[in-house]
């Protein structure tokens, strides 16, 4: 049952402007950034963290959208923490608008759908690399940036390994976008279930409605939208002309067997840029950040407090021009006697000379 809604907190640096929304787990405010100047929109959780697993679940959140911020198609974190009257806070990129709004009973240009979809399949690809699973995504979990493209957000409820993130995670599951082995119960997420998630978002993209829903209103009960969810009989996108390929694709990618499904969000994605050569428009650019560049989860264990600098007193500069000055000193003092040695060698042999100079000159005078 969702906790009781929180009013817009204090934050140290930010000022409120205005609400954005709100969902079971968490309340979005618009805020304005003090330093540097910016509008930003903070999500503000409805629970406090009095328990161990709500400091996990938002901890979990809060770091894995951080790992996967460098990525175009997903949205950027900027903090996270407690405000000053106890509230706990992730403060991210504001993004005007949602796909559940723009979608929502009204359909979308197919060129528009299949460059969601590539850009989409490349951020989930590399949460998934990167070991995450997003595990809600749906319309309303993909913002629409100033630019006009979209952005995946809410990350982090659970990882690959199966690790939940947190009491009522479970919670999380979102009927006309849930899998049918989501639904059933049988697994709270994993990589094929995602795939499900991401071609059902499409498809109501380019229906104006989630794939299993009625246009008869009173159908869409939570019990019999999990029937037919379950059945997955696909029907193409209603009234669609022209449609074929991408209704191929989807299919596959709803299909109701796991194993039916693409094998990765990369090859979810190969296909829907197949898809749009065939219809001769511009590829979309699958953008993956490779496991490489992301940075690895954090392993700190127990509860997290300010953090402690490890730098040293002394610089970094300082203590190299000391270890450069110690070498010197190093590469001086052997040559010191050796030095010492030759001078004094060099000293006796002008004296020996000289010495023969003279003995020369007196043998040269007697002779004379």
């Amino acid at each position: 049952m969702p906790s009781a809604a929180v009013s817009p907190p204090r934050i140290s640096g930010f000022n409120y402007v205005r609400p954005l929304g709100s969902g079971g787990f968490a309340q979005v405010y618009q805020y304005e950034q003090d330093m540097p100047r910016r509008v930003v929109a903070v999500k503000v959780l409805t629970e406090d963290l009095a328990t161990p697993a709500s400091r996990s679940m938002f901890e979990a959140e809060a770091d894995a959208m951080a790992r996967l911020s460098s990525h175009p198609s997903i949205v950027s974190i900027f903090t996270a923490s407690i405000s000053d009257d106890g509230h706990p806070y992730i403060a991210m990129e504001y993004c005007p608008q949602s796909l559940r709004e723009r979608s929502k009973g009204q359909t979308s240009p197919l060129h528009e759908v299949l460059d969601a979809g590539v850009r989409l399949a490349g951020a989930l690809e590399t949460a998934h690399q990167a070991g995450v699973l997003h595990r809600d995504i749906k319309p309303s979990n993909v913002l629409i940036a100033t630019t006009g493209r979209p952005k995946l957000a809410d990350f982090g409820i659970v990882s690959l390994r199966g690790q939940m993130r947190g009491e009522g995670t479970s919670q999380a599951m979102s009927i006309p976008w849930a899998a049918p082995e989501v639904v059933s119960g049988d697994t709270s997420g994993t990589l094929a279930s995602e795939m499900w998630s991401l071609g059902a978002t499409l498809y109501t993209f380019a229906a104006g409605r989630a794939p299993f829903a009625s246009a008869d209103r009173s159908q869409n009960t939570e019990s019999k939208m999990m029937e037919r969810i379950k059945r997955a009989r696909y029907i193409p996108v209603p009234g669609a002309q022209g449609y074929e390929a991408f209704d191929a694709v989807i299919a596959r990618a709803i299909a109701r067997e796991p194993g039916q499904r693409f094998a990765s969000m990369r090859e979810f994605g190969e296909a829907l840029q197949q898809v749009q050569r065939g219809y001769g428009w511009d590829v979309t650019p699958l953008d993956i950040v490779g496991a490489a560049w992301t940075p690895p989860a954090a392993t700190a264990s127990g509860p997290r407090g300010p953090a402690v600098t490890t730098v040293q007193q002394e610089s970094r500069a300082q203590r190299r021009q000391q270890l450069q000055q110690q070498r010197a000193d190093e590469d001086v003092v052997p040559d010191r006697a050796p030095t010492a040695m030759r001078a004094g060698l060099i000293g006796a042999g002008i004296a020996v000379a000289a010495v023969a100079v003279v003995g020369l000159a007196i043998v040269l005078i007697g002779g004379l």
